[in-house]
């Protein structure tokens, strides 16, 4: 039986499926990169969410690719990522930040019933998630999550750095699909992203993870 996380908030009661460390293999493409030369190659996984002193989880997922042991090669490790994950919702005097701004007063938020008026028009709750990256790459995902599963896309105040685009690593637009799943009594959990040049263009797949809960 699943167990809220201690210490979670309740407007994030949307997101406790996500809380613990994760771990597994998945595959990445280089497809975008090469086209007419793609190749896929796998690579070993670690991704913690946690619970925050405020209204958000903390993502953080660091990667190596994995070597072959047939040829000799080693395990690469790859840049890390960082990250917060919340509902998205009006701000209120309550919450922290920017910064250091204390907040004041009550949350608005004090019961399940009061997450209900939040719930959008397809019975989900929209979120946010800022991604950060050592090179200097920042995403923002704009999405939902509805019954265990997350789907979002990159939307304004994402910044690919010129140095990533001019080695032709940048893109423009992305999507990311987070869910779980049970495998003989296992649960997993499985993300996937897309990314294209632009919103206008074709998706090519880049990433597909398969995870268990450590």
């Amino acid at each position: 039986m699943f167990v809220l996380p201690e210490g979670l908030p309740l407007e994030l009661t949307p997101l406790a499926f996500l809380v613990g460390t994760w771990e597994g293999i998945g595959v990445v493409s280089n497809k975008y990169v090469s086209k007419e030369d793609a190749t896929e190659q796998k690579f070993q996984q670690k991704v913690t969410f946690s619970v925050g002193e405020g209204n958000y989880l903390t993502y953080h997922a660091t990667s190596r690719l994995l070597g072959e042991a047939t040829d000799g090669s080693e395990d690469i490790e790859l840049p890390a990522e960082l990250g917060f994950w919340r509902l998205a919702k009006p701000a209120e005097e309550a919450d922290y930040g920017p910064l250091v701004l204390a907040g004041s007063g009550d949350r608005k938020i004090k019961s399940p019933e009061d997450l209900e008026p939040l719930r959008n028009e397809r019975g989900g709750f929209d979120i946010e998630a800022s991604i950060i990256h050592p090179g200097g790459a920042y995403e923002f995902y704009a999405g939902q999550v509805l019954k265990g599963r997350i789907d979002m896309r990159t939307v304004a105040g994402s910044h690919m750095p010129m140095h990533l685009i001019d080695a032709g690593k940048g893109w423009g637009y992305g999507e990311r699909m987070y869910g779980t799943l049970t495998k003989e009594g296992v649960v997993k959990l499985l993300w996937v992203m897309e990314v294209a040049a632009s919103v206008r263009d074709e998706l090519v797949p880049l990433v597909s993870v398969e995870l268990d809960r450590i």
